[in-house]
């Protein structure tokens, strides 16, 4: 049975997934911000273990796993966690930025450090939940696209230090997907949200459970989805 460590398994796409695994009888070590939290991604998904730390205090990230069990093998690591805030490039200051750039770049780097040991153990996977904008920056998006730049980077740098490794990397790249970032998103543009509009997340979680079911003789470095509507 495969050990999955999951953040961002509360709503959204981090939900789809972790619910899906979860259904098929795999492991799941949840990541929390907080204990309070943890109880409720637990009664959840029954049998599933939590961590507790928070992402936007990625400093932290050591001395708290330090005081926690975490396995001595872990299959996957799947960064699905993210925050955003839009706000034009004049305007954006730099808590805005760091807050962005704290959960979006730094705590995956932060956790993937620190979780690399396990991963090569079961010669594992790191999938990263990215985005459309970590591949084009529109307006308004800078601090979040900078971010999510940021991570494309990140994944592959990783993906040919941990090669030799026999640790898979994975980026995938949601458009606009239903979920409760994409109803913060339409309030801080000044639209109505359609949820009907934009991809389901289950339709991303397929994606990304294709890449990490992938037999050993392949990998999926990235995958795109975008609505189909």
């Amino acid at each position: 049975m495969a050990t999955h460590l999951i953040t961002g398994a509360g709503s959204g796409i981090g939900a789809a997934v972790a619910r899906r695994l979860h259904e098929r009888g795999d492991d799941l070590l949840l990541f929390a911000r907080d204990a309070g939290r943890a109880r409720e991604l637990a009664s959840g998904f029954p049998g599933a273990r939590t961590l507790v730390g928070d992402l936007a205090q990625p400093d932290r990230l050591s001395w708290a796993l330090a005081q926690q069990s975490v396995p001595d093998r872990i299959d996957s690591l799947l960064h699905i966690a993210g925050v955003v805030d839009l706000g034009p490039i004049g305007e954006l200051t730099p808590k805005t930025w760091h807050s962005q750039l704290n959960v979006n770049l730094v705590a995956p780097a932060e956790l993937t450090r620190l979780l690399l040991p396990q991963l090569r153990i079961s010669h594992g996977q790191v999938i990263f939940v990215n985005s459309g904008a970590g591949l084009s920056a529109s307006a308004q998006w800078g601090a979040y696209a900078a971010s999510k730049h940021g991570l494309k980077a990140l994944a592959d740098a990783l993906r040919q230090e941990e090669k030799p490794n026999g640790v898979r990397v994975t980026s995938v790249y949601p458009g606009r997907t239903a979920s409760p970032m994409q109803a913060k998103v339409h309030q801080q543009e000044g639209k109505e949200y359609d949820a009907s509009r934009w991809i389901d997340p289950e339709s991303v979680a397929t994606a990304l459970l294709a890449a990490l079911d992938l037999p050993r003789d392949a990998q999926i470095d990235d995958v795109t989805v975008r609505p189909g509507r």
